[in-house]
């Protein structure tokens, strides 16, 4: 959605607790502790509304047709991977949803903001501090990852770094605003060529 029309100004979602950290079931949220997504809005700039009460009516009843319906439409159409599963909802399936159930807008112009930051990639992945070992390297999950000889500074040890983990497993260690390095999701080193294919 952000890539298509840009970033929206506020995001309304249930209590769940990847959307919010709550310290007693019932209570109110924490204004203190952010899950994943509540840190990804919060550098996009996007204010998070957590539902009062659970999601009722039309949404409901969305998500239960569209639990029902896609998995037999995808049958019927004789799809079995992902990728062909994208395309057939792109080119089928959303145009005649949005024929048969689009409402026009009563203002024509876009609540979207285009471009509000160029780092769309680098907030919505997982983001996590870890401390540099001795041996200059970075564990994460079972991996360690080298950092490589760098221009700012002779050695990275005991340096906090937060290290990014990408929805297509590729890591990359940041220490402050600067990248360090990118790694493959089994922890080799990239460059930016491998990393652009």
């Amino acid at each position: 959605m952000i890539d298509r029309y840009g970033l929206f100004c506020e995001l309304y979602t249930d209590r769940g607790s990847h959307h919010f950290h709550m310290p007693k079931a019932g209570e109110a949220v924490s204004k203190t502790v952010q899950t994943q997504v509540g840190r990804a809005l919060a550098q996009l700039g996007v204010r998070h509304i957590a539902a009062s009460s659970p999601a009722r009516g039309r949404s409901e009843r969305a998500f239960r047709a569209l639990q029902d319906r896609l998995p037999k439409e995808l049958a019927l159409a004789g799809i079995t991977t992902i990728a062909a599963a994208n395309r057939w909802l792109a080119e089928t399936y959303w145009p005649a949803h949005n024929a048969a159930f689009a409402v026009a807008p009563a203002e024509a112009r876009s609540a979207f903001v285009a471009g509000r930051t160029g780092r769309v990639r680098d907030i919505l992945c997982i983001q996590e501090e870890r401390r540099v070992g001795n041996d200059n390297t970075v564990k994460w999950h079972g991996l360690s990852l080298q950092i490589p000889p760098n221009p700012l500074r002779a050695h990275f040890e005991r340096a906090t770094v937060c290290v990014h983990e990408y929805s297509d497993g590729r890591l990359a260690i940041f220490h402050g605003p600067h990248r360090l390095d990118d790694y493959d999701p089994e922890g080799n080193r990239c460059d930016d060529a491998k990393l652009a294919a």
